[in-house]
């Protein structure tokens, strides 16, 4: 089934031209288990022994909901395509709905209004949706590793006659605002001794910019994989410097807050299998890129490059991750992108509900 979600904008996104593309949204429900290669992966019938001892031991209490609605980007979705929530939950009687995104604006646009419960998104979005009103909190964080940032790079065109970073001043440069990469560049510029007002900012989401930059109609590209990948297989870009090392607090699983307050123990089982399937693919890159590249109907050698710099693992939400993710949100109030100071701290749950949904196999850093 395909359907396009309608939300109303946030009004500190009325300036950033804030969309979902009609088409790109596509709902699925599915209860069918595409089978994993790798021999850490249980079997069907284990699997669903584990839900039913869950089911017997879990208090109607903790979970209030009969069906999911899981948001993910245009980029992709490892849990989606393996299916391993849904064989996890239909024992417990839950169904798992799945919605598309161009970025991470428009996923939290859509959860602000009930369209999605839970969904990941780098450290920028939720500062955002938080900023203009939504109901949100951060449910867990997503690992950083000596990899993370290599996907994603401030880009030109190969003859482009901007050779460095500090040559981009005066220039258009295009990329999703109130995404990831608004705090990339923002970081970014002033590395080199540059503002945020040193350059053109147009705001267009990377699955509707990557055909216009190939054809090097695009100055400047701030953009990630798989789009930066596809882009390089093509011989059609070149970069200027990619994010490794930046001082991000890296992405976040993200959830409507009384869907999180009134949903404890299924958020634990949802956040214990998506830890279980990613810390599998990380140790499975080749078995990940056989099963994503179908659905993201990419060559093999864009998949193998996307996966060969892709993080996958969770982390807890620490006071020193918070810590984290206030300095990016006072960040962006020092550099005007905000109206005022935001507090981290109003989108939490509290200690005892943070011990109710994580599971002790999550990583503490």
């Amino acid at each position: 089934m395909v359907a396009t979600v309608k939300t109303r904008s946030f009004n500190i996104f009325h300036s950033f031209k804030v969309l979902i593309i009609p088409g790109l949204l596509t709902i699925t429900t599915s209860l069918t288990l595409i089978g994993c290669s790798g021999e850490n992966l249980k079997t069907e019938t284990e699997t669903q022994s584990s839900a039913r001892q869950v089911l017997d031991n879990t208090k109607t209490s903790g979970i209030k909901t009969k069906v999911l609605h899981m948001g993910y980007q245009q980029a992709g979705d490892l849990i989606r395509v393996t299916k391993v929530l849904e064989k996890r939950l239909e024992p417990l009687g839950v169904k798992v709905e799945w919605a598309q995104f161009a970025q991470g604006p428009q996923l939290m646009e859509a959860m602000n209004v009930g369209k999605v419960d839970l969904g990941s998104v780098g450290e920028t979005p939720p500062i955002f949706a938080q900023a203009a009103g939504a109901q949100i909190v951060y449910v867990v964080g997503r690992r950083r590793t000596e990899k993370t940032g290599r996907g994603s790079a401030i880009a030109v065109p190969p003859d482009s006659p901007i050779k460095t970073l500090k040559d981009i001043k005066g220039q258009k440069v295009v990329f999703q605002k109130a995404s990831a990469s608004h705090y990339f560049i923002l970081r970014a510029l002033e590395d080199v001794g540059l503002k945020y007002s040193d350059i053109q900012v147009l705001s267009i989401p990377n699955v509707e910019a990557r055909a216009t930059f190939i054809e090097g109609k695009i100055p400047v590209w701030v953009t990630g994989d798989p789009h930066l990948a596809i882009a390089e297989k093509m011989g059609k870009v070149r970069v200027l410097r990619n994010s490794q090392g930046l001082d991000s607090p890296g992405g976040y699983y993200i959830a409507g807050k009384q869907f999180a307050i009134d949903n404890p123990e299924l958020l634990r089982i949802v956040i214990e299998e998506i830890d279980k399937i990613e810390r599998w693919a990380e140790a499975h890159p080749k078995e990940t890129a056989k099963l994503i590249a179908p659905e993201q109907k990419l060559p093999p050698a864009v998949m193998d490059l996307v996966i060969s710099r892709r993080t996958y693992g969770l982390r807890v939400i620490s006071p020193d991750l918070v810590q984290e993710q206030q300095r990016v949100a006072d960040y962006f109030y020092k550099n005007g992108l905000l109206p005022k100071p935001l507090n981290i701290q109003e989108a939490l749950l509290t200690p005892e509900q943070y011990a109710a949904i994580t599971p002790p196999t999550i990583s503490q850093k």
